[in-house]
């Protein structure tokens, strides 16, 4: 075929791989798209290697660009130049691994370089949710199934990245059994061949769905007692919390909400969202206005205890910062937290920090490059105040108490996000989970749509009843299957009543992390390390 007839076929190919791609993050329940949306791509790549096309990481990354900005546009309601980066840098690491897979078909034949590519694709996933500083996982391709709980009960076992491979298993397999069937290399093959895959690519695309499925039913929710949770959702805009209405007031419509609900029964634990005040300093907390009013409220209802979000500051009196993370404040130090608070019956506080902070609006990367750098920035093209945020957080998880005998994780936003990181609030006893976010920031748009239901991949993979607190929305409660079993509206005031499971018993994904990550891993540095032989051993 003329390479100027090839060059149209390829740009459709790449739009629709882009497409197909976005369709799973954009509608609900078409999580099975994702099983052939890779299909075009791959198509192209085929075609455009047999016609001798130069340059076609044109195609590659044009493709993953565009996945990108159909489904996470959004961040850039928060931060154009955050939203733009992500969408650039991400396709920028994607279309890597595409350029590595084909650098390999130069060097490795058959079907190796196919396993190259799904390896690395899943490795680099893996490095996203597990070591990378600079991480933005979002699209996972095992997030694809968040709002089809019914396909992927399997996850209990295999985690988000099982979903990877099965993307990648089915792209790979369809794509083959086209490639056979246009070059007509399926003529040749014998009659158990010929079975074998009539009967292997259905299995592949379905086994799972009917696997979870029987799963899904035959799951019994794990109850070793319950707890009665009010969540609050008090709708206040992000872009005029500190302008239009005072912290005093703020609290007060909280507490009205919770307070209208605790009238008509009592319950175990009241949930406020991410950042609901910034008044809380450590070590005196009992300073904050908003902690007063908090612990006033509590000595009316005593059997209850609030969850809210606060960022928190650590105050350092020293001459030096005791260590890069640190702003100037007065004539010390302050050292900020995205946090969450527990304060429980006669004060007793409990304050956990976000430990996966949002790069950029949260984390400043690489504190020894990155920190100099944004300070010699501020002071030449600023007003001196870092431009980088420098939130500092905990270097493992710690619990929260209702009381003696009950504890719960809570997983601040974007920790939401990061399966195996959110299986070390079980293995340290969690009994149930509690999500506090502010999605806001990003209007009404899909990204909140998309964080809403991450939260049930977390709850499927844990088997953990999950309480989730927006500040404007979407609240809700979600079961140990992953279904949302009540949830509020989006950008309105509400507040929510719910039963929550107490659960003691560990999921194969808690007990045994993500082994699929971790397979595929191995296996792609192994073929990393064929592929480098091959190229030495060609040179020679």
């Amino acid at each position: 075929m003329e390479k100027k007839k090839v060059i149209p076929a390829l740009w459709g190919l790449s739009i629709t791989s882009a497409i197909l791609l976005s369709v799973p993050w954009l509608i609900p329940h078409t999580g099975v798209v994702a099983l052939v949306a890779l299909v075009p791509l791959l198509c192209a790549d085929f075609i455009a290697s047999g016609a001798g096309i130069r340059h076609f990481w044109r195609w590659h990354y044009f493709t993953f660009v565009a996945w990108n900005a159909l489904t996470t546009f959004w961040v850039c309601n928060a931060t154009i130049g955050g939203g733009i980066f992500a969408v650039l840098a991400n396709a920028l690491q994607m279309s890597l691994i595409f350029g590595l897979f084909r650098l390999s078909k130069k060097h490795l034949s058959g079907v190796l370089p196919y396993i190259l590519l799904a390896a690395a694709w899943i490795a680099w996933e893996r490095w996203y949710l597990v070591s990378a500083e600079i991480s933005w996982p979002w699209l996972v391709l095992g997030n694809a199934f968040a709002t089809t709980v019914k396909d992927i009960q399997w996850y209990s076992v295999t985690g988000t990245l099982g979903g990877s491979l099965w993307v990648w298993s089915s792209n790979l397999v369809i794509f083959g059994l086209l490639v056979s069937i246009a070059g007509g290399w399926w003529k040749t093959w014998n009659a158990k061949a010929r079975t074998a895959a009539a009967i292997g690519l259905p299995l592949l695309v379905v086994g799972p769905i009917i696997c979870s499925t029987i799963m899904y039913y035959a799951y019994l929710e794990q109850s070793e007692g319950k707890v009665e949770v009010v969540i609050g959702q008090p709708n206040l805009d992000p872009y005029k919390k500190f302008t239009s209405m005072t912290q005093d007031r703020q609290t007060a419509l909280l507490l009205d909400l919770y307070k209208s609900e605790l009238e008509k029964a009592p319950a175990d634990l009241l949930v406020a969202p991410e950042t609901f005040c910034s008044d809380v300093i450590l070590g005196s907390e009992q300073t904050s206005p908003t902690w007063q009013a908090f612990n006033g409220f509590l000595k009316d209802y005593p059997e209850s205890g609030i969850l809210f979000g606060a960022a928190t500051n650590e105050l350092f009196t020293t001459r030096s910062a005791p260590d890069l993370l640190c702003y100037p404040w007065g004539n010390g130090w302050r050292k900020p937290h995205n946090s969450a608070v527990m304060l429980g019956q006669n004060g007793r506080t409990e304050i956990f920090h976000k430990s996966k902070l949002v790069v950029g609006t949260e984390l400043t990367p690489y504190p020894k490059v990155f920190v100099p750098l944004d300070n010699w920035l501020s002071r030449t093209f600023g007003d001196g105040r870092p431009m980088m945020a420098r939130d500092s957080g905990q270097d493992h998880i710690t619990l929260l108490h209702l009381d003696d005998s009950t504890a719960f994780g809570c997983a601040v936003c974007y920790e939401s996000v990061y399966g195996e990181y959110c299986t070390d609030y079980v293995r340290r006893g969690a009994t149930f989970l509690a999500v506090i976010t502010n999605d806001s920031w990003w209007g009404n748009t899909p990204g909140y749509r998309q964080h809403l239901s991450y939260s049930s991949l977390r709850a499927i993979e844990l088997r953990r009843d999950i309480a989730r607190c927006g500040n404007s929305g979407i609240s809700c409660f979600i079961d140990q299957r992953g279904n949302i079993v009540e949830q509020g509206p989006w950008w309105e005031e509400a507040v929510l009543r719910g039963s929550v499971n107490l659960n003691t018993r560990q999921s194969f994904f808690t007990r045994h992390g993500d082994i699929a990550g971790r397979v595929s891993t191995l296996v792609f540095l192994l073929m990393l390390a064929l592929l480098l032989v091959r190229m030495l051993a060609r040179k020679k």
